[in-house]
């Protein structure tokens, strides 16, 4: 994998994709493959919590500035850029496909690659951590309640499919935080192993979701030329945010190393948070509002 011209993990993203195209898990597999998720996606808020010093969070939030900044780019920017993009239906996007951009639209930063790429550019890394955290944190509800308001789905975003997020995502994480004077000296210590199981949760979600989609015919619904066109709108709101962020960070006056947070953490969505919580709004369909 590593000699490969590619992230090792986006090839094994990819590769998950493919397998569940070509095997999907269907019947009894399918029903373990759930449950499977489910506690991978526990496990995964649980060590959330776990990482994020208590102590690192208070210092955190005297950056408000900075914290409100990516918040804003995250749950207000994006979200207009998305509601922005309903002019591009039906001649570019179809109602089903416009959806799914409105929704990775609404959901928060991600984690791991706002962190990585911050520390790779020589940004703040500390604030980094805080804000993703901080907007990874607030998305467990924000994101769904957004969806409730803003997207038009068969039967909408009910109630039940919002505290059912809460519950799945929201809860292990706090049970990370509470358990962190036990649990914070042994994660130091198997980093590594630690970040296997993040992304090995994240591969299992992706595969389930993608399962279902396509037990549930749902690719049979996007063509190719489709594909490429939803490629060109993700590529052209990455760009809007990316510049948006990058100016108006300066404006705002921020150091240098606080302007790559912006563009970092205000620019990403994650994976780990949107797959689940497609997966509880939307059933089956998921694996096409997740395809991006």
């Amino acid at each position: 994998m590593r000699r490969l011209p590619v992230d090792p993990y986006i090839a094994s993203l990819l590769g998950t994709v493919g397998f569940a195209c070509l095997l999907p898990a269907r019947g009894i597999a399918a029903v373990g493959v759930s449950h499977a998720t489910t506690a991978a996606v526990a496990l995964l808020f649980f060590l959330y919590g776990a990482r994020l010093s208590t102590r690192e969070a208070v210092d955190g939030l005297k950056q408000w500035r900075l914290h409100g900044t990516v918040f804003a780019a995250t749950f207000l920017l994006f979200p207009l850029l998305g509601l922005g993009a309903r002019i591009l239906v039906p001649e570019v996007l179809t109602p089903q496909l416009y959806q799914g951009v409105l929704f990775l639209c609404l959901l928060p930063s991600t984690v791991q690659s706002s962190i990585a790429f911050t520390t790779i550019a020589r940004g703040n890394t500390a604030a980094a951590v805080c804000s993703a955290s901080f907007s990874s944190l607030f998305g467990i509800v924000l994101t769904p309640l957004l969806a409730a308001a803003l997207l038009s789905t068969q039967g909408g975003v009910s109630a039940g499919a919002v505290l059912g997020i809460v519950g799945q995502l929201l809860l292990p994480f706090v049970a990370g935080q509470l358990t962190r004077r036990w649990t914070a000296g042994w994660m130091a210590g198997h980093r590594q192993s630690l970040g296997l199981v993040d992304r090995g949760s994240i591969l299992l979600v992706v595969y389930g979701a993608f399962s279902e989609g396509v037990v549930g015919g749902i690719w049979g619904r996007l063509s190719p030329l489709g594909l490429l066109e939803l490629l060109a709108v993700d590529a052209t709101l990455l760009a809007l945010v990316l510049a948006a962020t990058v100016l108006g960070s300066r404006r705002l006056g921020f150091d240098r190393a606080d302007r790559i947070v912006v563009v970092f953490c205000g620019s990403k969505k994650s994976l780990a948070s949107g797959v689940p919580m497609a997966s509880v709004l939307f059933g089956p369909a998921a694996g096409l509002w997740c395809c991006r």
